[in-house]
């Protein structure tokens, strides 16, 4: 005859009065982090137009997946083209969404709303990932919604070459985006804010950036800095706002930036070839990481270990040498180029990255690009799954995102069912996430992070013991409490 849970509950509760328990190890913290692009369908939606259940069912697919590989983090791409894949009063709709700009999704729903209650379930953190600048991709409809920056704010943006662009002299345009950001930050329970490279643009068949008459304003309103300092100023300005800006409204949210990988040809020796982004997107990266501006910095290290004159092996280290503030390196991987198994990429060349990447002083992580590189069914999937990704992992702690209360021990309760022995979680409103460690034979093990409404969690047969944790707003990581799990 079964044991009824309350008396299975009760039994468990004198053992573990009977028996102490051998303490867990505090959890090994690490990113694991994916890119969804949105844009031009890279990786979801599918196809634009897409039916919103249709939709729905591929954005909750992505979401099991991570979870299942043991990712704990998706960067989610809210806003390519000064356009919105959430609900705006600010921008219009994305064409990449419902096939037409300015076009809302029928029926109605919110995709970054779906996304952060979905992700936060399973324990995955959500990271909004705006394009600062970008008002048109060279795929975009040749005709914007009447809500578009480019119709309500046209004295603020250029055309380049094939794309459109905020002008970042403009302080309209900065101004414009922090509240894009901040209104996002305001009414999403987002865990980051991420930017990636697209500041100025990438120079194209060798034509200047038309911001003449941004920077004849400049100049004749007593500004002395040259074009090229003046063009960094504007992209500091944007970079330090962006943290002050996101923080004041949400202290715990992250702010990120995932830059071009290489920070200046010639720096450091060995890497002699690439595109100086100092000089041509007017991104001062080592001066951010040097001033703390950033809680993470993903810089895009996307060439292989074999590669030269840019190989992954002398970058890494070299960033991480120049994160002298001690904040969150966690490199950009170039899944989509590792997946394709050519020279000079290795075989288990992303195994091998990762690996480098936790032998790196600090907290240790990484982002893919992107999530159709390594979905279920590809054999990046299933190298990183069978040969990094045993357990899972808590997001490393950010320490200096203010004094967030500290959670509880959380009150747990075993129950026992024909589908196995569960653990019950009542974690407090302190608690982000919650950490569930198993102990099988003699060593602990991290089984899974869970979100606080998440419904009981399955444990492996072979459980002796079961601890959890409640993790805090910023990371940090509560006292863990622990039962055996009997026979």
């Amino acid at each position: 005859m079964p044991i009824l849970p309350a008396l299975w509950a009760l039994l468990l509760g004198s053992l573990c009065t009977a028996q102490k328990l051998p303490a867990p190890p505090i959890p090994i913290a690490e990113f694991r982090g994916s890119w969804i692009a949105t844009i031009d369908n890279i990786d979801w939606p599918s196809k634009p137009g897409l039916p919103s259940i249709a939709a729905q069912r591929e954005l909750s697919a992505i979401v099991d997946a991570a979870s299942a590989m043991r990712l704990n983090a998706l960067v989610f791409q809210v806003r390519p083209t000064a356009d919105a894949f959430y609900e705006s009063k600010l921008e219009p709709w994305c064409e990449w969404l419902t096939g037409k700009q300015g076009l809302a999704p029928s029926p109605f729903w919110d995709p970054l709303q779906f996304l952060v209650e979905r992700a936060h379930e399973k324990g995955i953190e959500v990271h909004a990932w705006f394009n600062p600048f970008r008002t048109r991709s060279a795929s975009s409809a040749p005709q914007p919604a009447a809500s578009h920056i480019t119709r309500r704010m046209k004295e603020a943006c250029v055309n380049y070459v094939d794309q459109g662009w905020m002008d970042p002299g403009e302080p309209r345009a900065i101004s414009w985006t922090l509240q894009v950001v901040s209104d996002v930050v305001r009414r999403y329970d987002i865990d980051g804010v991420h930017m990636d490279d697209y500041f100025y643009p990438y120079p194209k068949e060798k034509a200047p950036f038309p911001d003449d008459a941004s920077y004849r304003r400049y100049s004749q309103g007593g500004g002395t800095l040259r074009k090229d300092d003046w063009r960094r100023q504007n992209v500091d300005s944007l970079v330090e706002r962006l943290e002050s800006v996101t923080h004041a409204e949400k202290p715990f949210c992250k702010v990120g930036i995932s830059p071009f990988g290489i920070a200046r040809p010639g720096v450091p020796k060995g890497i002699e070839a690439g595109l100086d982004q100092y000089s041509h997107l007017y991104a001062d990266v080592r001066g951010w990481l040097q001033r703390g501006t950033l809680d993470y910095l993903a810089p895009q290290l996307y060439w292989a270990i074999d590669k030269t004159p840019q190989s992954f092996a002398v970058l890494l280290p070299w960033w991480s040498g120049e994160n002298r503030r001690g904040r969150h390196l966690w490199p950009g991987l170039n899944a989509s180029e590792a997946n394709k198994q050519k020279r000079p990429w290795r075989e288990d060349e992303l195994v091998q990255q990762v690996e480098m990447i936790r032998q790196q002083p600090g907290a240790p992580g990484h982002v893919h690009f992107s999530w159709k590189a390594i979905k279920p069914g590809t054999l990046l999937h299933s190298q990183l799954t069978a040969d990094l990704y045993h357990e899972a992992a808590p997001v490393p702690a950010s320490p200096w995102l203010g004094d967030a209360p500290m959670p509880k021990a959380p009150e747990i309760r075993l129950e026992r069912d024909e589908g196995g022995l569960r653990v019950q979680v009542e974690a407090d409103s302190n608690s982000r996430f919650y950490c569930v460690q198993v102990l099988r034979g003699s060593r602990w093990r991290t089984l899974c992070v869970r979100g606080r409404a998440c419904p009981a969690v399955l444990l492996p047969t072979d459980t002796r013991a079961v601890a959890v944790r409640g993790v805090a707003k910023n990371g940090m990581l509560g006292p863990w409490r622990g039962l055996p799990a009997g026979k």
